[in-house]
């Protein structure tokens, strides 16, 4: 019987241009984590290149985990891991509320093991409890993520350092604009793996345009050496905060619920559907991925939506593939001066391809809450409710001023609260008593269901507004097909 295409292996030279070509997909989103915590604690360039390269390295461990798999650990598809960006935001108010700046990251990093042993041991549950986290949820958290770090790249597009003279001039903005206009144009008029990396020569060439700016700092890939290896806990012994671990159990909770959704897409891409096992082993090297990254100063690992999109497109479904992308993320993270290429953009220019980055993390939230069924009144105040209170702390950063610091960790994160309210109003709306029936259409949340009155009643097709049953129909479609898929995998032996 002849290999699965996800089992197949391909010839040395497709395998390695392929590989890189998930590499180049996902280069940014791995090392803007790093990026933006890394100035938050006020690292030195030297300090922010090892950590990047660390996050690099790390990645890599965590793809090859779950592609190539070892026991009951690894989905072994085509499956990308590197750093979520869930935690980015939790992780940057640990980082505020820690006087030491030399603290930050070991407090981050006791978080994120155990974190990621938690999630590790809570896979297999977890795996089954997938209901509870439904469109309507997950699409919100997404949303989240993406309008939290959004303030994070308008921040860059000023400038590097906010007491400098020049933050927000005119010369930086115009930088940051000059490379939106290049992804944008890159994105709308190429094809094929240069549309792929539109955001990765974004940055190039928005770097070659800087240079006569005088804003590019070259210091970085002269201080650094060819071969380096990640030194286990570089920035010190982790330490162990509760408000800490709280935070960041709530991301991994946001990051295994991103990963299962992630999976059951891909498996039906791949045409082998994910069941629960499979679920169940993706979570687990996820997790552990998370838990051991710290020991190499990584953060929390989670799959990568936009790879997804990329096996959909080329139709190359071999998980050995997405491995070989893997090891070459783990000898980037052995090559410091891979990893000091990105210290060079000036952060201007890491701005102007940030509005796309993280404006594309939100629009991936928006296309999740498209089937969540918002034609339901429950579910458009689930998600009302659920955005007004994630955005309270970009929109009044003081609003919480009088909670205890240990509280405010967890409060300054809008997608921990988000996603803690999201899930909450779902179980009341949707799942405890009268919440288990359909919840009636309204045009608007608070309107009461009123009676057709078939007299003053107008015809839909006149005003060319299509019937709620058909709409209804639309929307629920795709979580009918999900659901159908989930009992099949449930019996399979």
């Amino acid at each position: 019987m002849a290999d699965h295409p996800v089992d197949e292996t391909l010839p040395p030279l497709k395998m390695a241009t392929t590989g890189l070509q998930h590499v180049a997909a996902m280069y940014a989103g791995v090392v803007a984590p790093p990026l933006i915590v890394g100035a938050a604690i006020g690292l030195s360039a030297t300090d922010l290149t090892f950590l990047t390269g660390a996050c690099l390295f790390t990645a890599g461990l965590a793809t090859l985990l779950q592609t190539i798999g070892i026991w009951k650990i690894g989905a072994r598809l085509p499956f990308v891991n590197g750093v979520t960006f869930a935690g980015v935001a939790p992780m940057t108010a640990v980082v505020a509320a820690t006087p030491d700046k030399d603290d930050a990251l070991p407090v981050i990093f006791g978080a994120v093991i155990v974190a990621g042993l938690l999630g590790f041991l809570a896979a297999p549950f977890f795996s089954k409890a997938v209901r509870f986290f439904p469109p309507v949820v997950t699409g919100t958290v997404i949303t989240l993520i993406g309008v939290s770090l959004l303030p994070v790249a308008f921040g860059w597009a000023q400038g590097p350092d906010p007491s400098a003279g020049d933050f927000g001039s005119a010369t930086n903005l115009t930088l940051a604009a000059v490379t939106l206009v290049i992804v944008l144009v890159l994105r709308r008029f190429t094809r094929g793996f240069v549309k792929q990396i539109a955001v990765l020569l974004g940055l190039v060439a928005g770097t070659l345009v800087a240079l006569p700016f005088g804003v590019t700092d070259f210091s970085p890939v002269a201080d650094s050496a060819v071969v380096g290896f990640p030194t286990p806990f570089h920035f010190g012994t982790p330490q162990f905060q509760l408000a800490a671990i709280v935070s960041l159990c709530v991301v991994m909770v946001v990051s295994m619920t991103e990963s299962t959704a992630d999976m059951l897409a891909l498996g039906e891409i791949v045409d082998r559907p994910a069941d629960e096992k499979t679920i169940a082993a993706g979570l687990r090297a996820d997790t552990l991925g998370s838990a051991l990254a710290p020991v190499f100063n990584g953060f929390m690992c989670s799959a990568f939506a936009q790879n997804i999109g990329l096996v959909a497109m080329t139709r190359i479904r071999s998980r050995y593939v997405v491995a070989t992308g893997g090891g070459f993320l783990v000898l980037m993270g052995l090559c410091p001066v891979a990893a000091s290429l990105i210290a060079v953009v000036p952060r201007p220019v890491l701005g102007g391809a940030g509005v796309v980055l993280f404006g594309s993390v939100a629009a991936s939230g928006i296309q999740t809450l498209v089937r969540a069924g918002l034609e339901k009144d429950n579910n458009i105040l689930i998600v009302a409710v659920s955005l007004a209170v994630g955005i309270i702390p970009i929109s009044a950063p003081q609003f919480y001023h009088a909670f205890p610091e240990t509280a405010r960790i967890v409060l300054d994160s809008g997608i921990s609260t988000g996603c803690v309210v999201a899930v909450l109003l779902n179980l009341v709306f949707n799942h405890i008593g009268n919440g288990r029936r359909e919840a009636a259409e309204v045009t608007h949340p608070m309107d009461p269901v009123d009676p057709v009155d078939p007299v003053n009643s107008v015809d839909p097709v006149e005003t060319g507004v299509a019937s709620s049953e058909e709409a209804g129909a639309r929307s629920t479609r795709t979580d009918e097909e999900i659901t159908g898929s989930a009992k099949r995998a449930r019996s399979t032996p």
